[in-house]
């Protein structure tokens, strides 16, 4: 089932936002064909002000196992973190029904 992980950063962050990229970026890599898409959210200066994460997981608990094993989340990057159960409709990991 796929959910979306949506992550806003305390304000201030950006330190540790560029601090922990790296080890973010590698985490996220690790997650494999279950990892759907991911990138930073932006205001309107291209300045990152959260995360959003589709993953692949088994239940939300796995999601929210993922969302607070991120290394975003445990350097204490995030404000708040949702996390929503996510049905395609269209698109490459659309599961179509009849």
């Amino acid at each position: 089932m796929l959910f979306v992980i949506l992550a806003t950063d305390k304000d201030g962050g950006s330190a540790i936002r560029k601090a922990t990229r790296a080890a973010h970026l590698d985490y996220l890599k690790g997650a494999g064909d279950r990892l759907k898409l991911a990138g930073p959210l932006r205001d309107d200066k291209d300045t990152p002000l959260g995360s959003m994460i589709v993953i692949d997981a088994a239940s939300e608990t796995a999601a929210r196992l993922f969302a607070q094993n991120d290394p975003y989340a445990q350097a204490g990057l995030f404000q708040s973190v949702e996390i929503k159960p996510f049905l395609a409709v269209t698109g490459r990991w659309a599961r179509l029904e009849d």
